[in-house]
């Protein structure tokens, strides 16, 4: 049985955490270890003890960076962190942000949240169970939230 990690924030203003949990129980029969840290910057090493400590097969990194400069800022350095932790560790962390100006009201921020984490969590079962389906949908416009793109010149 597969073990999957999720590290949330305080700071995200949706429990997207709850969303990824709920997504995979209905989805595959897991280990799942979820920890809460205050911002996206605790994400890495959040993510990192996942791994190395719980003996995590592959972690979620759900947060919401804000809508101002420095929040894209921090958003860039924790990206840079998690990838950092995944050269580490040699496991896959999901990145699974959304920033807060994405939705153009709250309502339209909550379903993004919500929609983004559950299709990202899909993608971790894919991955965990059934790589091949990714390697099919290669190429295909898949966006995570809101509705896929379309394939350009094939």
């Amino acid at each position: 049985m597969p073990t999957i990690g999720i590290a949330d924030t305080t700071f995200a203003r949706y429990n997207m955490g709850a969303a990824a949990v709920d997504e995979l129980k209905q989805r595959v029969n897991a280990k799942i270890i979820r920890v809460t840290v205050p911002g996206i910057k605790d994400l890495p090493v959040a993510a990192k003890k996942l791994i190395e400590e719980q003996n995590c097969d592959i972690v979620m990194a759900l947060g919401m960076p804000g809508a101002k400069a420095q929040d894209k800022t921090c958003a860039h350095e924790a990206s840079q962190g998690i990838i950092m932790a995944q050269l580490m560790t040699n496991k896959h962390i999901i990145e699974v942000f959304v920033h807060e100006d994405e939705g153009r009201d709250d309502k339209e921020l909550a379903f993004l949240m919500d929609s983004r984490t559950r299709e990202h969590a899909q993608n971790v079962v894919k991955m965990l169970q059934s790589p091949d389906q990714l390697i099919k949908e290669a190429g295909t416009g898949q966006r995570e939230g809101f509705a896929d793109a379309k394939p350009v010149g094939q």
